[in-house]
């Protein structure tokens, strides 16, 4: 679609402005890298589910310092990104 820049957006019919959002929110989302959601879980009852192990074990794990790299806390509350702690555990 060729619209002069200088067109004010009144004198454009209704399709050529749908068509004109259309293509720059095709354009947009085109050049945005899609990302990869992250696995999380949550609280040392996720440890637990992760490496299908016992609450005493998970805290256990946690204590060990040795899935360190792949916990997040922030006060009283444990995030675990799943895929790191995976790899990490591989290694012990």
């Amino acid at each position: 679609m060729n619209i002069d820049p200088n067109t004010r957006i009144i004198d454009l019919t209704v399709g050529e402005l749908v068509d004109l959002i259309r293509e720059t929110t095709a354009a947009a989302t085109a050049s945005q890298p899609e990302q990869k959601p992250k696995n999380l879980e949550y609280g040392i009852a996720g440890i637990a589910r992760i490496f299908n192990c016992s609450m005493a074990t998970a805290n256990r794990i946690k204590a060990s310092g040795k899935i360190d790299k792949a916990i997040t806390q922030t006060g009283r509350i444990i995030v675990i990104d799943v895929d790191r702690a995976l790899q990490l555990k591989e290694k012990f």
